[in-house]
């Protein structure tokens, strides 16, 4: 399913919302394949089933997304209060058979030595059971005190399931099976063998062309049934229903609606990485979002905005250089005015040029820099950005937000207006990010649109403002 179909709206107040925690023991464990299985299994069986993944990732939700059919939502504490989460969690929720929360990293995995952003701390906070994914190669008797570990360090999370994962045969999941009924009460609720069907490749596997996406269903639906055929779905669904009632009371929107606009969203191979909770959040703004395909357009509708998202413009770079016709739009619209709104890969698409594996290719040139892919991530993880007070959007901080680029923005003039400064995090030059021209706004850290101190409102604020103008 792709991320930009409706959204999922409160049907009721009733509290009864079936949840499961899928998390592991440490970070790749194949918990991400496994929930990718676990909702295209339920799916398969015709139960509504809606995904969430904890933290900032756009990949993987992606996946989660079409394994479900129903869009994936974020639940991250540091870019959302966890009133935020709760809400968020509900709206998506209602309506669900089932709700799976896949986890990142391992089950008290952190930042904080107290845990309070962990996945137990979300798995806590929205009263969900977890089952507790364990990667099962080269194992045999030390699951046991694995297990006990886990079940002791924090008494409030429980573990109702264990699912054995990487199995290397039969006989090595009867091994396993006798040390865990001997030594824990751990119920064993799956046991799935390692084979290359169940490997779907991580480099890039968040992008899903279009003329991809059958392959991907594929792909998902082998996944799926070697799911459902290896866990037990019915007791996965009991210990979801075993979740307690909980309050269906919600946070409203911080973006108040206003005049329709229209709003152009690249939405293509290249450009793909968006909030399912920013998409709602545009549109229940009165935002008719108009999808841009950089590939394959050729000139710019008719649009009050423009917003450019993450993804991999490096792995299509010669084919938005080609798009000479759109490029030039786009530059002859930014330079016109038209708000727009860029972060990470829509950055580097605005740039004069993009360099990766010795080859360079021309690209917009709005952004008088020139972007160059290393090896290494050059910006990763958590970041935090405070206004200049230069700032055309005048917002206020600090603002949260998360980074993931291998690339550098060089050459730019030492004179260049940028919105904010870099408290923690790289941004475009470890100091500063977000950088303005005409009423353009262009970063690298990725931001949470929806919330007091999201995007959308002060970027709408300046689209319906340019909307005025030019009517005037």
């Amino acid at each position: 399913m792709n991320q930009l179909t409706g959204s999922n709206k409160l049907t009721g107040r009733g509290a009864f919302m079936p949840r499961v925690f899928i998390s592991a023991a440490h970070k790749s464990s194949g918990k991400t394949t496994l929930t990718l299985g676990l909702a295209a299994a339920l799916h398969a069986r015709g139960h509504v089933v809606q995904p969430f993944k904890k933290g900032p990732d756009y990949i993987d939700p992606l996946w989660l997304g079409m394994a479900a059919r129903r869009a994936c939502y974020n639940l991250d504490f540091h870019m959302m209060r966890r009133d935020e989460i709760e809400a968020q969690f509900v709206r998506a929720a209602a309506g669900a058979r089932v709700s799976l929360i896949e986890g990142n990293k391992g089950l008290y995995d952190g930042l904080d030595l107290d845990g309070s952003n962990s996945n137990a701390a979300l798995a806590k906070l929205l009263g969900a059971p977890v089952v507790l994914v364990i990667d099962a190669r080269g194992m045999t008797r030390g699951v046991a005190p694995l297990i006990l570990g886990y079940q002791a360090f924090d008494r409030d999370i429980r573990i109702a399931g264990v699912i054995l994962n990487n199995l290397g045969g039969s006989r090595h999941e009867s091994k396993l099976r006798a040390v865990i009924e001997h030594y824990t009460d751990a119920e064993v609720i799956g046991a799935v063998q390692h084979e290359p069907a169940m490997q779907i490749a991580e480099r890039h596997l968040g992008l899903v062309p279009a003329n991809e996406a059958d392959a991907a269903r594929e792909r998902i639906g082998r996944v799926g049934e070697r799911v459902a055929a290896q866990v037990d779905l019915d007791r996965l669904l009991a210990i979801a229903d075993s979740a307690a009632p909980r309050s269906t009371d919600i946070v409203p929107s911080a973006v108040e609606p206003g005049p329709r606009v229209r709003i152009g969203l690249a939405h293509d191979a290249a450009f793909g990485f968006y909030y399912s909770e920013d998409i709602d959040t545009l549109r229940a703004a009165n935002v008719d979002l108009v999808e841009l395909d950089t590939l394959r357009d050729t000139a710019l509708p008719a649009l009050d905005g423009l917003i450019l998202g993450g993804g991999f413009p490096e792995v299509f770079m010669d084919q938005l250089q080609a798009n000479a016709p759109l490029r030039a739009a786009i530059r002859r619209a930014i330079e016109a005015g038209l708000p727009t709104y860029a972060e990470c890969g829509g950055l580097m698409y605005l740039s004069k040029s993009l360099s990766w594996r010795g080859r360079t290719c021309e690209m917009v040139g709005v952004v008088p820099g020139d972007t160059v892919m290393h090896d290494r991530p050059v910006g990763r993880g958590y970041a935090r950005l405070q206004p200049t007070g230069d700032d055309h959007w005048q917002e206020t901080g600090p603002i949260p937000a998360h980074e993931f680029h291998y690339s550098s923005l060089e050459n730019l003039p030492a004179d260049a207006s940028y919105a904010y400064s870099v408290v923690r995090g790289h941004g475009i030059d470890g100091t500063h990010d977000g950088y303005q021209r005409y009423n353009l706004l262009a970063g690298y850290v990725h931001r949470r649109g929806a919330g007091p101190q999201g995007w959308i409102a002060p970027f709408l604020n300046q689209v319906r403002a340019h909307k005025a103008r030019v009517a005037a």
